[in-house]
């Protein structure tokens, strides 16, 4: 089995008691996409998946290359995947790695370009095999075999057709766990439609609500509307986080904002989103595992070359509760 990457460094925080209809029994849940899989939606989602890759528009990007012919552009991945490891993943939010882990595949290459990328080798470099979908789908039942609690897609953004290729294969062969989309929230509302039904638990990264510094950092300015619409988009599929007996989540979304130095105002403009255009009880987490990492150096992007202070951290957390959010994630020992 391949080797896992480093993710969150996750911060101890208070996390208000769920309401009853934030809960749900282990017993009654059935993974979204298999109710589209007994009808044939999620194989003919899978074809209409697979026709985007020839005019690309996979994500906001908007290439309109031949993917199809090995055509590559941005995200600079032709028509197959390619996955950089794929393993049980014990550092992220307790709600998802459980006891036995999340069952994490991390694809390579990214459609934003984060200088500041703690997983540069992997979303910048390319690092990583090209997988087929006989490949990919091996590689979820092999992890629904470790134990794993659900599937963790790390990175899809830009691979949504060859992810809904395989699944259906998944599902022939067994596959019956929560599927997981772990998203920079640079996504196409045409991805958003494929995935309607099909993905159980979104997790979205909203990094900065800042054309300006999403230009000089992500290299997208359009990315805070994007990540707006399609954080919308994501909560009107699956609404809130819902956990079973266990603590486990099962369906909803999973919000993480990533503290970055000097930048009270995003925090601010972004918590209040959440709170009033999504829902107060939204399950955030307020991640202070930021460092300089990718292209940050003391000469270049000199004003992020630091972590954040404790205190940036604390108040970042204040500013959510205070526009009304209420569920954080806390991590256990």
């Amino acid at each position: 089995m391949l080797g896992s990457v480093g993710n969150s460094l996750l911060k101890n925080y208070p996390m208000a008691e769920s309401s009853k209809s934030l809960l749900i029994s282990s017993d009654e849940f059935e993974p979204a996409y298999m109710k589209l899989f007994r009808t044939g939606e999620l194989y003919r989602r899978s074809r209409q998946a697979l026709r985007h890759l020839e005019n690309c528009k996979v994500c906001p990007r908007d290439c309109e290359v031949n993917r199809l012919e090995n055509e590559q552009a941005v995200c600079k991945t032709g028509r197959q995947a390619i996955v950089g490891s794929y393993a049980p993943h014990f550092e992220e939010e307790d709600c998802l790695r459980g006891t036995n882990g999340s069952g994490t595949i991390f694809f390579s290459l990214c459609n934003l370009k984060c200088v500041f990328c703690q997983n540069y080798d992997i979303s910048q470099g390319g690092e990583g095999i090209e997988v087929s979908p006989e490949d990919l789908a091996a590689m979820m039942l092999d992890l629904q075999q470790c134990g794993c609690h659900n599937i963790n897609f790390v990175t899809p953004e830009h691979v949504v057709p060859q992810i809904l290729e395989s699944l259906p294969l998944a599902v022939q062969m067994g596959l019956r766990l929560p599927l997981v989309y772990n998203t920079g929230a640079y996504d196409s509302m045409d991805s958003m439609r494929l995935m309607d039904g099909i993905i159980d638990i979104y997790m979205p990264d909203f990094k900065y609500w800042d054309s300006g510094r999403s230009q000089k950092y992500l290299k997208a300015k359009d990315y805070p509307e994007t990540a707006r619409r399609v954080i919308r988009e994501m909560h009107r599929q699956v609404g809130d986080l819902v956990l079973d007996e266990n603590g486990l989540a099962k369906r909803g979304i999973l919000l993480r904002h990533l503290v970055m130095p000097d930048n009270r105002e995003d925090t601010e403009n972004i918590m209040a989103y959440l709170a009033r255009e999504i829902s107060p009880d939204t399950y955030i987490n307020i991640m202070g595992q930021y460092f300089p990492a990718g292209k940050v150096s003391e000469k270049k992007y000199g004003e992020i070359n630091r972590r954040p202070t404790s205190s940036e951290i604390v108040t970042a957390k204040t500013i959510a509760c205070q526009k009304g959010l209420h569920r954080f994630d806390k991590r256990s020992a």
